[in-house]
């Protein structure tokens, strides 16, 4: 009997090619878009654990509050912290590690060298972390003098000798021993891109300042990872340890009344967020919602397809289910006829779709930023996607298959069948579901696109143009050698030094206070060290004061704030005036100057006060190129100077124009994957709307070549048979508009610096599917309208 359905459905299929062409070809997309957005799904669910241990390990927190609210601090903790959890709650931790973050610093041996991002972490980083050691062992950081390298990092120095005991040097000053190799970090892991794991302690040797606070319960500038005993929880661990700063702050800090706790990693990633102190969902969270709903959308539109079509050629299967009907055959074996015809249709769609994938998956990793593979020796991956067919033909097949099966016989076989209103009802209302989406994804699209055009147009209060980035490492105490020698060279205007690149906030710190600042009230300021000539090279732009500068010595006292910082203050005259830091650089600072908020983290957030000083060590060499020397060669005359000052330093630069259009990569990702998927769902409609055009205008062929003869035009023919599609359409734009407008306007809340939703927008998608669907339908109409009409009257021999 199974056979006998599958031979009739495979009939089916060879008999009405175009018609299975569309099928096939709308439900192979619809499932390629379905298993693309389950793949992105399942690598977003999975992340972090690649860590055996990860729903034990967590990140040390804290909360503080501030007029009556509390607000979640960052991800850095005090030094001290970590060592106080060690030694005071054993029986609560397993492991407590204190770490740097990502730190860039040149790895070198022998002629190799390479700028890499690595962390310092104590020793038992390793085993928190579990890392799959490919040689040596998880005990490598025992000593101070060592270091575990990533796969990729050891093969970049070593290829494929054993490094094993191999010297390794770290900025060009600290000594080595590799100790291990460490497979490197997935994609989906929080510690992705780790290219090296050295010893904390080592860390503290040559940088002064990490080493000073090493008793400072102000300074939050260190991560620390724990993993809890198998006998606690998170919130057993939180509670004993939420008071534990509490006892070493000074009056001002204690009356912030930080409360520590523990962040799981099993949130890190989708519940990163908090609000008031309640941990919310994050972006990553939403993104998941949003493609799953798109995938769904997409997989839906095939369906609708699917199901269009099948009642709309009901007609052509009429007497087949008369006759088999009137030969005794019941419903529920009519039903299961129809339902194999569609599994045997989607079983073709999967195939289809799976080489669709291949095919898409180097470009879908690319843009979505993931390593995502398919999983072919996986039994669960066929397992899946034999249950997904399955559900997808019921899906699409089980209103055809009850429909056709539920013809009469009687009048089926008398040729007076005919689908009748509410068949005709289900279809237009298929098809205005279809455009709904079509058009709610094309406005979103848009809208996308616009938020990312006015970011990047946003002006950013510096000059990206010619200015270069440059670590500084290998170059302490040669920092006016090197000045001296670029400027020379006439191939560079000016050189500065900072505690962080252009494009990032660098550090925070609180424990300022000024005349008229309000008890309670919230002081968090980016704090940036920066050298003399700084304005000079970026360009900044001044609305009050003056710059730095070395011709006088009491600059050493002095700050430049930013408009934000002002606004903060609430100062009227702000320059002059004296900022006390009770912690970042103890003392009084006068402001010198006041610049405009230059837009160094986020470009669609408000910028943040900052404080600019030249206390600190600097991390970072700025360049101005000179604009009258080609960028060509003024590399090639400042790599040579480099290399004369610093020769074992790696010439590794970064433009700064190009580092701030990495701020829109992620808002890039959304668009461009929205623009794809609104693609495929229009495609997946016009596919419909052609087949059910095509339909149409068959079953009014008599009707059309008596209105040729009687006078009517191929314009009149073209209306008549594409009036009712256009309907549709406009129905669709109405319903799309409000459903648009409520989650566009949702998501856009999350920005500060947003676009502005125009009616225009929303007119020019509604028009875009009007044209789109007009030149669909037309294709058919006109063919069948420009046939000749004795051909259309003529009975078919």
């Amino acid at each position: 009997m199974l056979q006998n359905y599958f031979t009739i459905a495979w009939r089916n299929l060879t008999k009405n090619k175009s018609y299975s062409f569309i099928n096939i070809g709308g439900l192979a997309i619809g499932i390629a878009v379905a298993i693309l957005i389950a793949f992105w799904i399942h690598d977003e669910l999975t992340f972090n654990q690649s860590h055996q241990n990860y729903d034990r390990i967590g990140q040390v927190m804290r909360h503080d509050w501030y007029n009556g609210r509390k607000e979640t601090g960052g991800q850095s903790s005090p030094m001290p912290l970590g060592n106080k959890l060690r030694d005071a709650y054993k029986d609560a931790f397993t492991h407590v590690v204190i770490s740097t973050n990502p730190v860039n610093y040149i790895i070198a041996s022998a002629d190799k060298k390479f700028t890499q991002a690595g962390r310092f972490m104590q020793a038992g980083a390793p085993e928190l972390l579990t890392l799959h050691m490919l040689q040596g062992s998880r005990a490598g950081l025992q000593e101070i003098h060592t270091i575990l390298l990533s796969e990729t990092l050891a093969k970049k120095l070593f290829g494929n000798t054993n490094p094993i005991n191999k010297v390794v040097t770290i900025d060009t000053q600290v000594n080595t021993k590799v100790t291990g190799v460490y497979q490197d970090f997935p994609t989906n892991s929080e510690f992705r891109g780790i290219s090296y794991i050295a010893p904390f302690e080592l860390y503290l040797t040559f940088n002064e300042w990490a080493n000073a606070a090493r008793d400072n319960w102000g300074d939050n500038s260190f991560p620390i990872y724990v993993q809890i005993a198998p006998n606690q929880t998170f919130e057993q661990v939180s509670a004993k340890i939420k008071n534990t700063m509490l006892p070493h702050l000074n009056a001002e800090k204690a009356k912030q009344k930080p409360e520590v706790f523990l962040h799981p990693m099993a949130k890190w990633h989708l519940y990163s967020n908090f609000e008031n102190g309640v941990n919310i969902t994050s972006e990553a969270f939403k993104y998941i919602i949003f493609y799953a709903t798109i995938g769904l959308f997409v997989l839906l539109l095939a369906c609708i397809n699917f199901t269009n079509l099948s009642t709309a050629r009901s007609e052509k299967r009429a007497k087949e289910v008369g006759i088999r009907k009137a030969m005794g055959s019941l419903r529920a074996q009519l039903a299961i006829q129809f339902l194999s015809e569609t599994l045997l249709i989607t079983g073709f769609a999967l195939v289809l779709s799976v080489g669709l994938v291949f095919l898409i998956l180097p470009w879908f990793n690319n843009v979505a930023d993931k390593e995502i593979a398919i999983l072919w020796a996986k039994p669960l991956f066929w397992l899946l996607s034999l249950t997904f067919t399955l559900l997808t033909a019921i899906l699409a097949g089980l209103y055809p298959a009850f429909y056709l099966s539920s013809l009469q016989p009687i009048k089926t076989l008398k040729g007076v069948f005919h689908g009748g209103r509410a068949a005709l009802i289900s279809r237009k209302l298929l098809v205005v579901v279809q455009f709904t989406i079509s058009i709610t994804l094309i406005i979103g699209t848009s809208i996308v696109y616009r938020q990312l055009q006015m970011a990047k147009n946003r002006p950013v209060g510096y000059n990206t143009e010619g200015l270069l980035s440059f670590p500084k490492n290998g170059f302490q105490g040669k920092e006016s050698v090197l000045r001296n020698e670029l400027i020379r060279s006439g191939a560079v205007v000016e050189v500065a030094e900072s505690g962080s690149e252009l494009t990032s906030q660098g550090s925070n710190n609180t424990g300022f206070d000024w005349k008229g600042k309000t008890t309670g009230m919230k002081d968090d300021f980016g704090t940036l060290r920066v050298s003399y000539e700084y304005g000079k090279t970026v360009g900044w732009q001044f609305i009050a004061g003056r710059d730095f500068s070395r011709k006088f010595s009491s600059n050493s006292s002095g700050i430049i704030v930013n408009e934000s910082a002002v606004k903060l203050m609430g100062l009227q005259n702000p320059v002059g005036e004296v900022v006390r830091s009770t912690h970042w650089h103890k003392g009084n600072y006068v402001i010198l100057g006041v610049v405009k908020d230059m837009v160094m983290a986020s470009p669609f957030e408000k910028v943040r006060p900052a404080i600019f000083s030249l206390q600190g060590n600097k991390r970072f060499i700025l360049i101005k190129i000179n604009p009258q020397t080609s960028t060509h060669q003024a590399l090639s005359q400042i790599q040579e100077i480099f290399n004369k000052i610093a020769p074992a330093v790696p010439f590794e630069y970064k433009f700064i124009n190009e580092e701030y259009a990495h701020k829109f990569a992620n808002e890039e990702r959304i668009g461009k994957l929205a623009y794809f998927f609104s693609v495929l769902a229009i495609l997946i409609s016009c596919l419909g709307l052609f087949g059910l055009a095509s339909f149409m205008a068959e079953q009014r062929t008599k009707e059309i070549g008596i209105r040729k003869v009687l006078g009517a035009s191929v314009l009149n023919l073209l209306g008549l048979l594409s009036k009712d599609f256009v309907r549709l359409i406009i129905i669709s734009f109405f319903i799309a508009i409000p459903i648009a407008y409520f989650f566009l306007d949702n998501w856009l809340q999350k920005y500060a610096y947003r676009t502005e939703l125009s009616w225009w927008i929303f007119a020019l998608s509604g028009l875009g599917a009007l044209v789109v669907t007009l030149l669909t339908v037309s294709y058919q109409s006109i063919k069948v309208a420009l046939k000749n009409p004795v051909k259309n009257l003529t009975p078919n021999p």
